[in-house]
């Protein structure tokens, strides 16, 4: 790889192997763009970059399993409910104008979902952000994800870490914890972690089955207590 940016060559700074994750600092805009412009789209490894600091991470399989449970159980919702969602996987979220980029685990189109339909690229700010976004963190970061996932302005993040999962809502300046999530207010969020660990035993499509069961339960139950009203 050839680059003029003469911090990118001289100051990666390599954090724990086990965590496969390396920081380089000092890196322009421009030597991001054209980073990402030469490995191409077909890599493993996703990235944040936070005005000068750029982080490239290896998922490993111990954070992959949760993500993708979360992305089964959030696909369940949709269906049950019938309605569109749009899985955007690790889309790169970036603004020149702050400096910003990052490839969550996994995000979703829900309330904005007819907007990016069909759509081969999506641009911020012009387009909006995913209404959701996914991060199952099993290793500590260089930058503050938290504050990159709201300035890009994504309303609702969901943080699976030490068989729990967190729920933040976007306010002004950052994230609030929550009991509730935003795009699906019924879910029962502090049982969901019992789903995944279940996974472990009797296997991801069975306990997607079970958490469908689960779902079903609560819409009928809500159907029931709406009609007697």
């Amino acid at each position: 790889m050839v680059t003029s940016d003469k911090a990118l060559i001289e100051q990666p700074v390599p954090t724990n192997s086990n965590e496969n994750r390396i920081v380089m600092r000092g890196v322009s805009w421009q030597t991001y763009k054209q980073l990402m412009k030469e490995v191409g789209d077909d890599r493993a490894w996703r990235i944040a970059y936070d005005q000068g600091v750029l982080e490239t991470r290896m998922p490993l399989l111990e954070h992959e399993v949760p993500k993708g449970l979360l992305e089964s159980f959030i696909e369940v919702v949709a269906d049950e409910l019938e309605i569109e969602v749009l899985k955007a996987g690790s889309l790169t979220l970036e603004r020149e104008d702050l400096r910003n980029a990052i490839e969550p685990d996994s995000c979703f189109y829900i309330q904005n979902e007819a907007q990016v339909r069909g759509r081969k690229e999506i641009i911020l700010p012009g387009d909006p952000p995913p209404d959701l976004a996914i991060e199952s963190d099993y290793t500590s970061s260089s930058v503050n994800k938290e504050a990159l996932y709201s300035a890009l302005g994504v309303p609702e993040l969901w943080r699976y870490t030490r068989k729990t999962l967190l729920i933040y809502r976007r306010i002004e300046g950052g994230y609030e914890q929550c009991e509730q999530s935003l795009a699906f207010p019924f879910l029962p969020i502090g049982e969901i972690p019992s789903f995944i660990e279940q996974s472990r035993t009797i296997g991801q499509r069975s306990a997607v089955k079970l958490f469908r069961q689960k779902i079903r339960e609560i819409i009928n139950t809500q159907s029931t207590s709406d009609s007697s009203d």
